[in-house]
């Protein structure tokens, strides 16, 4: 109740992040429902059933973590005195989060089970009345078992990960006064080096953490590419007489060893983005920075653990359908394909909207600093655009770049 109590008062930008939440999920549970109509149409192929609900396991990771960066960009999942003191303290506030993302994603699950029980013609006097029947199977009954089990895998695993991601969160501290502790004093500095770490030691700045996945996200993605290009040259391609799983169009030429090798790709870049995007933040303070390529530079190193997996994880999924789109063009890119790469990339672009807007809340005091001993407004404004501009720079080509590793294998 207290979960409703706080969306119904929640302000518009939230509500809008959870119905996205909700349109994610009844976008995954329509296709694992599709996969199950395909299953009971074809009830002797379970091989090609038990793919087309694995390749739904993209969208529903993709949506567990736009669920994850929307629970932690929500106002009610911060910790508060108020809260507190209403018994609502850091060891039930992941509780509350897990009920809100619960909510919002059986809500879309159960919207996608209407729209494709009225797209399989069971629902009439509706326009588009069974307008896909064919294709998702009309002329079989539906386990309806079956159904709800696979509706309710979204709604649980968004929910243990909001649960899990805000139960970290530090507890707000209790000052009786608003003036900070005194800090001890500071020990004389050695000779030659007085001022060298005067930015890095100023009091109540906690250090920025260097992300140190830089290493192993390169090791990842190198031994994708070596694996994926040496199984693209040696592997036979399986055919429906070994038992293997068909596919359509240039797809068919895949070889277990090829999936395994784009997997590392993804894995590598998305471990490695963070690091990336803390090197980035680097490049615009080099040397003697003024004040805009400053402040967006020391932004841009603070936020890099937050938000870097945000932009790998877009990185990757803007290069797997550019890699879908010239492999097999748009003519084989089928209705269910196509939704699940909209649902991936939404997925990706909420994730990077809510971590950006959960970055703006936590730098809500240093902005109001800024303004409050005269910095323009323009400045913070175009600092955000040089941001976005440096990230461009730096990812497109990275996006092109992991495009054209993944269809390496397959043109070969």
């Amino acid at each position: 109740m207290l979960a409703l109590r706080l969306a119904r008062g929640s302000r518009p930008l939230a509500l809008a992040r959870r119905l996205l939440v909700a349109v994610a999920a009844g976008g995954v549970g329509f296709l694992l429902l599709s996969g199950l109509g395909w299953a009971s149409a074809h009830p002797g192929d379970g091989d090609q059933a038990a793919l087309r609900l694995a390749w739904c396991l993209v969208p529903i990771a993709a949506t567990v973590q736009l669920a994850v960066a929307v629970a932690r960009a929500d106002p009610a999942g911060r910790p508060r005195s108020g809260l507190d003191t209403a018994g609502l303290g850091p060891a039930r506030l992941p509780v509350l989060a897990a009920v809100s993302t619960a909510i919002a994603a059986l809500l879309g699950s159960a919207l996608a089970l209407l729209v494709f029980l009225h797209l399989r013609g069971d629902i009439s006097g509706l326009p588009f009345d069974g307008a896909a029947s064919g294709l998702l199977a009309a002329d079989r009954p539906l386990p309806l078992a079956a159904a709800l089990t696979l509706l309710t895998i979204v709604p649980a695993a968004a929910a243990v990960a909001a649960a899990l991601a805000l139960r970290g969160r530090a507890t707000p501290a209790r000052q009786s006064s608003p003036l900070p502790p005194p800090m001890p004093p500071t020990p004389p500095a050695p000779p030659g080096m007085a001022g060298a770490t005067a930015a890095d030691s100023a009091p109540g700045e906690p250090p920025v953490q260097v992300p140190t996945g830089l290493p192993w996200g390169a090791a990842l993605t190198g031994a994708g590419i070596a694996f994926s290009g040496y199984a693209g040259f040696t592997e036979r391609p399986l055919s429906d007489a070994d038992g293997a799983l068909t596919l359509p169009g240039a797809l068919s030429g895949l070889t277990p060893g090829v999936v395994a090798g784009w997997l590392l790709i993804a894995t590598g870049v998305i471990v490695a983005a963070p690091s990336l995007t803390h090197l980035c933040g680097r490049a615009l303070a080099f040397g003697r920075p003024g004040a805009l390529r400053l402040l967006a530079g020391r932004v841009l190193q603070s936020e890099a653990e937050r938000l870097g997996h945000a932009v790998g994880a877009l990185c990757v999924a803007v290069a797997a359908a550019l890699a879908a789109l010239d492999l097999d063009g748009p003519r084989l890119f089928g209705p269910l394909s196509a939704l699940g790469t909209g649902i991936v990339l939404i997925c990706a672009l909420g994730t990077i909207a809510a971590t950006v807007h959960e970055s703006r809340a936590a730098r809500a005091a240093a902005t109001g600093s800024l303004l409050r001993v005269g910095a323009p407004r323009a400045l913070i404004r175009r600092a955000a655009l040089l941001r976005i501009a440096a990230l461009l720079v730096l990812f497109a080509p990275l996006t092109w770049l992991v495009f054209q590793t993944l269809v390496l294998p397959i043109r070969a």
